[in-house]
């Protein structure tokens, strides 16, 4: 048992100490400018549009149930026209950037672990290198410069969608006054809520993008180390994210009060 544990304490530290690396040359790398912009465009192309189907669906439903829990709650209490407030609320500062960052994680950070993960096996990672070209700045700053830009973008659109369908639920299934239910969102909804949401996501598409690169820079040899650096990816930044998110949101409530 004794083994067992520091064995995952080896590992544990193993990773952040690689991961602190690779924070490193990546900003070594933005401070020098060596940024292949077509690169990054193909990337935000590829995370940011082909996500969107994903992200949508997630931020209208998650809206639409939270509305209807939310109204059914403050029913009893003759509060139903404050629903929408809430669910702005939550959606805006929370649930928004927290739900974007689990399906950017488990769609896109699979697919870059994956895919470094075979060009580490199949040595197109050492071919660069012997061609003296710097992994880092062809392979992990691509994909780490489009993730920060497209987070915001794709939170904002699931906060958007979430707010619509929780209107729609509201207004048209619910039966709710639809001007009591506008204005008492617009009241308690204030600015500092989406700049909470707005600030989170972009923490979070760091985290997507450098634990998902140095999984799949660091993989195990085989068939079977690339499968297991995907699923570590995944699962690695969707718990940093929901353990980052209570600290964020305990730090930027005293910074943003």
């Amino acid at each position: 048992m004794t083994t067992l544990a520091t064995q995952y304490a080896r590992e544990w530290f193993g990773g952040v100490g690689r991961g602190a690396i690779l924070c490193r040359d990546i900003a070594s790398s933005l401070l020098h400018a060596k940024v292949r912009w077509r690169d990054v465009i193909y990337q935000m192309y590829f995370i940011g549009v082909k996500s969107q189907s994903v992200v949508a669906i997630t931020g209208a439903f998650t809206g639409m149930v939270l509305c209807a829990q939310t109204a059914f709650q403050f029913h009893k209490v003759k509060m139903d026209t404050a629903t929408l407030a809430v669910v702005s609320v939550g959606m805006g500062s929370e649930l928004g950037p927290v739900l974007t960052g689990l399906m950017v994680a488990g769609r896109v950070g699979a697919a870059i672990a994956a895919e470094l993960g075979t060009m580490r096996v199949t040595e197109q990672i050492d071919a660069l290198r012997t061609l003296a070209a710097n992994p880092i700045d062809f392979l992990v700053v691509p994909r780490f410069v489009a993730t920060l830009l497209v987070m915001p973008l794709l939170t904002v659109e699931s906060i958007c969608l979430g707010i619509l369908a929780a209107y729609i639920v509201a207004v048209f299934l619910l039966g709710i006054n639809s001007t009591y239910v506008w204005y008492n969102m617009i009241h308690y909804t204030h600015t500092n809520d989406m700049l909470t949401g707005i600030i989170k996501t972009f923490i979070f598409g760091a985290i997507v993008a450098v634990i998902s690169c140095d999984k799949g820079m660091n993989c195990p040899d085989g068939a079977e180390g690339v499968g297991r650096a995907t699923t570590e990816a995944v699962v690695y930044s969707s718990i940093t994210i929901l353990i980052s998110n209570f600290f964020l949101t305990l730090l930027l409530q005293r910074l943003l009060p």
